[in-house]
C-alpha cells in the first residue's frame, strides 16, 4: 500500500469514528425505560377534589374516567361537574361515555337524565331513568326524576304518579313536594302549589332552592312583603335586589311564564 493511500484509510478511520454511534456500556449507561402507566388516585386525594369547585372537580374526575373507564365513581362526578358549570350537552355526553362500558350503573343512568332535563331534551333521557327505575324501584330519586322529565316532555299524568310514588318511598320529601308545586304552577294554579312550597320549606333537608320558589309564589301572590323577607333572609342584597325586581315585573303576568322563566323544576 502506497503511503498516500494509507494515510486516506487513517483518516477515514478516524472519521468513521467521528460519526458512528457509540456502544453504550450496559453498566455504566442503562437502557431508557418506558413511562410508568398512570395510576388513579388515593382515597385522600379523591376526598380533597370532592371539596374543591366544579371546574377543578371536573377536569380532575374526567382524568380518573381517562385512567380506568370502569371506575363506578369518575365518569359519573365528571358530569355531574360538567351540569354544574351549565356545560349541559358535554354532562349528557359524559354520562352515556360511563353507561357505555357501565351499562349497570344506576348513578350514571340517574346523571344522564339530570344532564338531559337540564338541557331540556328531557325526552333522551328518560329510557336511562327508566333503566334506572327497573334496576332501583326503592329510590325516591329515580322516580323525582321520572316525574320531572315526564313533565318536561308533557306527560303529566304519568309525572304525577311518579311524584305520588316517589313521597311513598320518601314522605314530605322537599325536592318532591316542589317539583308537584311548580308543576301546578306552569298550569296557572298558583294557589295549589303556595302550601306544598310551604310544606316543603318548612323540612329540616330543604335546600335554598326551595325557600326561593316559595318566596317567588308568594311574590306572585301579592305577599311582596314576605317573599322580601325571605329573599333577604337567603341572600345578599345585591341578589335578593334583583330577584325582588323580577318578581315586580312579573306581577299580573301569566303562571306559565312566570314558572319556566325561573327555572324551577329541579330534579331528586
Amino acid at each position: 500500500m502506497s503511503r498516500t493511500t494509507a494515510r486516506i484509510a487513517t483518516i477515514a478511520l478516524l472519521l468513521a469514528g467521528l460519526t458512528s454511534p457509540v456502544m453504550a456500556d450496559p453498566v455504566a449507561a442503562p437502557a431508557a425505560q418506558a413511562p410508568a402507566s398512570r395510576q388513579p388516585a388515593t382515597a385522600e386525594v379523591r376526598a380533597a377534589y370532592d371539596r374543591a369547585d366544579a371546574l377543578s372537580r371536573q377536569i380532575f374526575w374526567t382524568d380518573q374516567f381517562e385512567i380506568d373507564p370502569m371506575d363506578p365513581i369518575a365518569g359519573v362526578k365528571a358530569a355531574q361537574a360538567l351540569r354544574e358549570l351549565s356545560r349541559f350537552d358535554q354532562a349528557a355526553e359524559m354520562a352515556g361515555k360511563v353507561l357505555m362500558v357501565q351499562p349497570a350503573n344506576v348513578e350514571a343512568m340517574l346523571e344522564a337524565g339530570r344532564a338531559h332535563i337540564a338541557r331540556g331534551q328531557a325526552f333522551y333521557g328518560i329510557a336511562s331513568l327508566e333503566n334506572a327505575r327497573d334496576a332501583r324501584p326503592g329510590d325516591w330519586r329515580v322516580w323525582s326524576l321520572l316525574g320531572t322529565a315526564y313533565e318536561q316532555v308533557r306527560r303529566p299524568d304519568d309525572a304525577r304518579s311518579a311524584w305520588a310514588q316517589a313521597l311513598v318511598i320518601s314522605p314530605d320529601n322537599p325536592a318532591v313536594l316542589t317539583n308537584i308545586a311548580i308543576a301546578a304552577m306552569t298550569q296557572g294554579d298558583i294557589a295549589v302549589a303556595e302550601p306544598l312550597l310551604r310544606r316543603a320549606a318548612a323540612q329540616p333537608g330543604a335546600s335554598l332552592k326551595v325557600r326561593l320558589n316559595l318566596a317567588m309564589v308568594l311574590g306572585l301572590t301579592g305577599n311582596m312583603a314576605e317573599a322580601e323577607q325571605m329573599l333577604r333572609r337567603d341572600l345578599p342584597p345585591e341578589a335578593a335586589d334583583r330577584n325582588l325586581e323580577w318578581l315586580r315585573a312579573r306581577i299580573g303576568g301569566g303562571a306559565v311564564d312566570q314558572a319556566r322563566t325561573w327555572g324551577s323544576l329541579q330534579g331528586g
